[in-house]
């Protein structure tokens, strides 16, 4: 029998120089879409942090971390999402099961 739901976990970096509303928007944008395909479990906003390497010379981004749990069909969508977003640096999704 197929899964009905998958616990997932995503990272997403937002560029630091659009600001702080424009950041808390970008976050809560993303918030709400998961919302509206699943569960979130939890948010970590992890703040403004040095980055390993230079992305688009920047030196740091705004880190935050959602745990949420949805349908396997989701998180490529999401992803999706997060390409097609400014302020977006970088992201990713992982699997937690």
């Amino acid at each position: 029998m197929a899964k009905v739901s998958g616990k997932y976990e995503t990272v997403f970096i937002v560029n630091p120089t659009i600001g702080d509303e424009a950041i808390a928007s970008v976050v809560e944008k993303f918030k709400s879409l998961i919302e509206a395909n699943g569960t979130i479990e939890t948010v970590d906003d992890w703040g403004k942090r040095r980055l390993a390497y230079e992305i688009n010379d920047l030196r740091e981004g705004h880190y935050t971390l959602i745990q949420f749990e949805s349908a396997p069909s989701f998180p490529a969508e999401l992803d999706r999402v997060f390409k097609i977003t400014d302020g977006i640096m970088r992201s990713i999704i992982v699997s937690r099961d």
